[in-house]
């Protein structure tokens, strides 16, 4: 399997080496029955930019394993996704004798996804959090998409909760002083990315932000 190869090359690069049995159960958790948008199909697409963009990261392979775990563990109903992906990683890069301080900085990364909150000076965690937020600078009909899968995932909660829990979510983004920090990705997606984010504010809310 493809990502399978590409999962076991990232180990590689970072100094470890993965047996036949990981990545495949690794990969399992993204096909879970209650997952929408958080599927290989995004796993992929994370790495895709990774790959494009490696140039600008410190260290590319730990930034890939950090994009195989960051929604390793998914469940909508819970609030430590990001914690509990980062604790998965340790322990499987561990069995993979991958190197103590890559095992650290993966597991440091994969919690950076909880909020996209990181410093532009942070090489690494810039290019993963970028990866991550592809989807927002999206062609409209794969922006809308992407939103109907996210509600999808949170069928569990009434439509009012949903609509302020996720509108609060949109414009916590839109604060930030830039979605995107490689500077040509920002200059490719921000205006775009905004856009979209807008308009699915304007259709919770009756009113885009500020």
């Amino acid at each position: 399997m493809e990502l399978s190869s590409r999962f076991a090359a990232a180990v590689t690069g970072a100094g470890g080496h993965s047996s036949s049995g990981v990545a495949p159960a690794l990969l399992t958790r993204w096909t879970e029955p209650h997952r929408r948008y958080h599927t290989l199909d995004h796993l992929r697409a994370v790495l895709d930019v990774v790959d494009a963009w490696a140039a600008y990261a410190a260290d590319p392979d730990l930034v890939r394993l950090a994009a195989f775990f960051h929604d390793a563990v998914y469940d909508p109903r819970a609030t430590d996704n990001e914690a509990a992906s980062a604790d998965l990683a340790r322990a499987v890069l561990v069995s993979c004798s991958v190197p103590p301080a890559a095992v650290e900085e993966v597991h440091r990364l994969v919690r950076l996804t909880a909020d996209h909150l990181v410093d532009e000076s942070d090489a690494n965690a810039v290019l993963l959090a970028d990866a991550d937020l592809a989807i927002l600078a999206s062609d409209w009909p794969d922006y809308a998409a992407y939103a109907d899968a996210i509600r999808a995932e949170y069928a569990h909660v009434p439509d009012d909760l949903f609509r302020a829990g996720r509108a609060r979510i949109l414009s916590g983004l839109l604060s930030l002083p830039s979605l995107y920090r490689i500077a040509p990705l920002r200059a490719q997606w921000e205006e775009h990315a905004r856009a979209n984010i807008n308009r699915e504010l304007t259709q919770l809310t009756g009113r885009a932000a500020r």
